[in-house]
């Protein structure tokens, strides 16, 4: 089974950039999908991206807000894989989650539910 660990978490200002990492241990990781997640205090967790197994395919998150400011990639070679995160504002302070399923080849998932392994989560915070 994989292992999963975020990082490249902190502090930053209002338009800022940062690259989350999500290092992979213990598994194949080029035979998993991975997704990005994120939750707020008193919010529901939010799907900010996948990538299928082999970057042949990703799909955008579902905040609106998001959508042409964060982006999902991978690299096998590292197992390792990341969100970068630009124009970033004071609303995307939350702990941010990378999670991985075992890849179907054909579909990649939006739902938390839909991914069995998951980091510890990083936390990001946005000041004004």
């Amino acid at each position: 089974q994989v292992q999963l660990e975020e990082s490249g978490g902190g502090l930053v200002q209002a338009g800022g950039s940062l690259r989350l990492s999500c290092a992979a241990s213990g598994g194949a990781f080029s035979t998993y999908d991975l997704a990005w997640f994120r939750q707020a205090p008193g919010k529901e967790r939010e799907f900010l991206g996948a990538i299928d197994w082999n970057s042949a395919s990703t799909i955008d998150g579902t905040p609106v807000s998001v959508k042409g400011r964060f982006t999902v990639s991978r690299e096998n070679d590292k197992n390792t894989g990341y969100l970068q995160m630009n124009s970033l504002k004071p609303e995307d302070t939350a702990v941010y989650y990378c999670a991985a399923r075992v890849s179907t080849g054909y579909n990649l998932y939006r739902e938390a539910s839909d991914y069995h392994y998951w980091g510890q989560g990083t936390q990001v915070t946005v000041s004004s």
